[in-house]
């Protein structure tokens, strides 16, 4: 990513995040792109994003991330949990939006995990953490929140979900495509459970960047 590229993107991001009442300041909008430019030098040995995307990451992967804030505002002392961070993506982005947030990321893959804890440390970020496990092995914790940009199926992910949010929790979800069969699945899994999610909201960002055009922010309510 040159330097006039990637002072471009990040003008437009601070004034869409603006917009929808997203205020970040210039440390924050600092981190971000820090942020940014640590992704792509670790890409290079570790697989945490595609490379095709290299050049216009911080639209693509970090304003990607934040638009979930701009959907879900997170309040002071909530806890969220990132599942399958991989890179750091939703989490790392939203740490940075949300200082008095606290944020869990996990993913089963050790060196993404290592990646993940050496740009925390170097952003200077204590209200994140990044551990090597999985959903399922997670005992005796509960979120507010529970995020992820896996591709794993929709009903999947909320039956990770559900025993790991509070009564009030959320899941959201960053997702491509066409995700009628996909809501319908985890719609038909909780029916006949009489399980999580009671509801499921759909929201397109295609209107913010064309690069968005099949993406939704996907939240599911108990």
């Amino acid at each position: 990513m040159t330097h006039f590229t990637q002072a471009n993107e990040r003008l437009r991001i601070l004034s869409l995040c603006r917009e929808h009442g997203m205020e970040l300041d210039d440390h924050q909008a600092d981190q971000l792109e820090q942020y940014a430019v640590m992704l792509s030098t670790i890409n290079r040995s570790v697989n945490l994003v595609s490379r095709k995307e290299e050049a216009s990451l911080l639209l693509r992967h970090v304003f990607h991330s934040l638009l979930i804030g701009l959907y879900y505002p997170f309040r002071p002392e909530e806890r969220v949990l990132d599942l399958g961070t991989g890179g750091g993506l939703p989490g790392i982005p939203l740490a940075i939006a949300f200082p008095e947030t606290n944020f869990l990321l996990i993913d089963a893959t050790g060196k993404k995990i290592r990646a993940c804890r050496e740009m925390i440390t170097k952003l200077g970020l204590s209200n994140v953490h990044a551990k090597k496990t999985r959903a399922e092995e997670l005992k005796g914790m509960v979120f507010d929140t529970v995020l992820s940009r896996q591709v794993a199926p929709l009903k999947t992910l909320c039956s990770y979900a559900e025993r790991l949010l509070t009564p009030e929790g959320l899941l959201i979800c960053l997702k491509g495509g066409d995700l009628s069969e996909e809501i319908d699945a985890a719609r038909a899994v909780a029916a006949a459970n009489h399980g999580f999610p009671a509801d499921i909201t759909t929201h397109r960002i295609g209107h913010f960047d064309p690069c968005f055009a099949e993406k939704s922010i996907v939240i599911a309510y108990r």
